[in-house]
């Protein structure tokens, strides 16, 4: 067994963990850190998509009895049906862009200009956005339970723009939530739960078409960025939750900005590979 390659996979873990549901783009740096390790190839690609997997677990674990709780109502609860019909109204929108336009995306979208200004680009929107919170405009979703079809409608288009490479899904769900008129708080869980069949779709869709790279001695690695991927977001997940009923998300604006810059610099110094 390789301990340096179990080593690789754990700080990957970490890194997807503390990053997945922050409006920072898991993408970019993991990006950033396989490049740092020397870690690189269509099968860390894959590796990176599957330990999303880990992440959403951590969201499953945190709500579970919400989710059992909706999975019992479904035959009769209003509440829950509604709650459920959301999510896929929200879920379906990037589920069929990302389908239909993956490789070009792939393809085209993974260069170092494009993840730089989706950096940027989001940080001021989050900006934006957090100014209209401060002059009081007014934010009538403040639960999830109070979401209506066609503000899941609108969260779930607005999340197509992650598809572009540094926008990043839980900042393109969270700040567009808010600009919908959610609250802080209602606007972060609902891309919690937007993520689990967004990222279980996403891992699934991507094994199916690249389990060819795969062999029984992967299984180690792919278990400990797996599991350390779950730790790690259970412990962000959990602060984050803290930290919006007391604070904006500006911060995470500014260093976006930052991220954009760093993306320029590192890039076009030859430092880092941004077409991932």
């Amino acid at each position: 067994m390789d301990i340096a390659l179990l080593i690789k996979a754990a700080i990957m873990g970490v890194v997807e963990g503390l990053t997945e549901f922050l409006p920072i783009s898991s993408t970019g740096h993991l990006i950033l850190t396989a490049t740092l390790l020397g870690w690189e190839g269509e099968k860390v690609k894959l590796f990176e998509v599957v330990i999303q997997t880990g992440a959403i677990l951590a969201i499953v674990s945190l709500y579970i009895e919400r989710l059992w709780h909706t999975v019992l109502g479904l035959a009769g609860d209003r509440v829950s049906q509604r709650f459920a019909a959301n999510v896929l109204i929200g879920f379906l929108p990037a589920a069929v862009a990302g389908v239909l336009f993956i490789d070009v995306i792939k393809g085209v979208l993974f260069s170092p200009l494009v993840v730089a200004a989706g950096f940027i680009a989001g940080g001021l929107v989050i900006l934006w956005a957090e100014h209209l919170q401060a002059k009081g405009v007014s934010s009538p979703v403040t639960d999830v339970d109070h979401v209506r079809w066609t503000d899941a409608l609108k969260v779930g288009l607005i999340q197509c723009t992650a598809l572009v490479p540094g926008v990043s899904r839980s900042g393109a769900t969270i700040i567009g939530a808010m600009l919908v008129g959610f609250n802080r708080k209602a606007a972060t869980e609902f891309s919690f739960f937007l993520a689990i069949p967004m990222l279980f779709g996403a891992a699934a869709y991507d094994l199916y078409r690249n389990h060819h790279l795969l062999g029984r001695e992967d299984l180690p690695v792919f278990t400990v960025g797996l599991v350390v991927s779950w730790i790690s977001a259970w412990v962000c997940v959990r602060w984050l939750l803290r930290f919006v009923g007391q604070h904006s998300f500006v911060p995470f604006a500014w260093y976006r900005i930052a991220f954009g810059v760093l993306i320029i610099v590192t890039a076009y110094g030859g430092w880092v590979d941004w077409t991932g």
